[in-house]
């Protein structure tokens, strides 16, 4: 048994052809909205990422109106040209579904099969593959323990006992199966695999790739590290949170932390 952390690790980000909005902006007339941007802030950079976020996000909720310059849309006199005050009224107004051009992928790493149990109820705007037990045969089982449950001497001394002999289970089957003897096919290994997967706790940490657009990221944030949310995943979600405050602050920054870590927007029901 092997104690382990729950860790987020950022690995894809939204990135925008420039070149491609240009020819668009040039067909429509609406050359001022690109050229009004920052072209340093265009070049492959630190920045760029989190750049890109924002400048995708406003993109879209310019289309909806035809407002990338006065004119062009007899109906709009004025347009924002302050990116955060226009996604802050994206946010304010409701206009969520412009933020689901936008999407991150994180690599969430052992955290634990509960937590995949919970993640999966939010369908809407995501995408998940996660490692299969039915495959990858355990040979030992990693486990995260709270600090309250660190705390607790005989509750540790039984459940590491208990998750021991699990472990050691897991390789007396192995060894049984004769898993890894020569000539044994795959199939069959996977076949007998799954079955030992049946006699690993939900405890058990595995590893995941979830991507989310910006509005699910958003609604998943605030449900998963609401007080009254399963721990691993008001963990998990925190650290998220923290992450897109980081990358797009225009579409993060209403956020306030809450003495018990809960992620309470200042905009809802986008």
């Amino acid at each position: 048994m092997k104690q382990v952390e729950p860790e987020v690790f950022l690995v894809a980000r939204p990135q925008v052809d420039y070149d491609g909005v240009a020819a668009y902006l040039q067909a429509v007339g609406g050359q001022r909205w690109l050229e009004r941007l920052d072209r340093d802030q265009l070049d492959e950079g630190a920045d760029s990422p989190r750049i890109d976020a924002q400048n995708l996000a406003e993109f879209a909720g310019k289309m909806c109106y035809r407002s990338w310059e006065p004119g062009l849309n007899p109906n709009v006199k004025r347009v924002r040209d302050d990116q955060a005050k226009y996604l802050e009224n994206i946010l304010r107004s409701g206009h969520g579904s412009v933020l689901e051009h936008v999407s991150f992928t994180f690599v969430l790493h052992n955290v634990s099969r509960v937590f995949s149990h919970e993640l999966v109820r939010h369908r809407p705007g995501t995408a998940i593959s996660q490692e299969s037990l039915r495959f990858v045969r355990l040979d030992e089982i990693p486990f995260w323990f709270p600090d309250w449950a660190k705390a607790d001497p005989e509750l540790m001394k039984r459940a590491s006992a208990l998750l021991t002999e699990m472990e050691a289970f897991q390789g007396w089957m192995s060894d049984h199966f004769g898993l890894d003897d020569e000539g044994v096919a795959f199939h069959e290994k996977k076949h007998k695999t799954s079955f030992m997967r049946r006699l690993a706790p939900d405890g058990v940490a595995t590893g995941l790739v979830w991507t989310a657009n910006i509005r699910a990221l958003r609604h998943t944030i605030e449900m998963r590290t609401d007080a009254g949310a399963e721990e691993e995943i008001r963990l998990v979600f925190g650290k998220i949170g923290a992450i897109m405050r980081e990358e797009a602050p225009a579409l993060f920054g209403d956020y306030q932390v809450s003495g018990e870590g809960a992620w309470v927007p200042g905009w809802r029901k986008v």
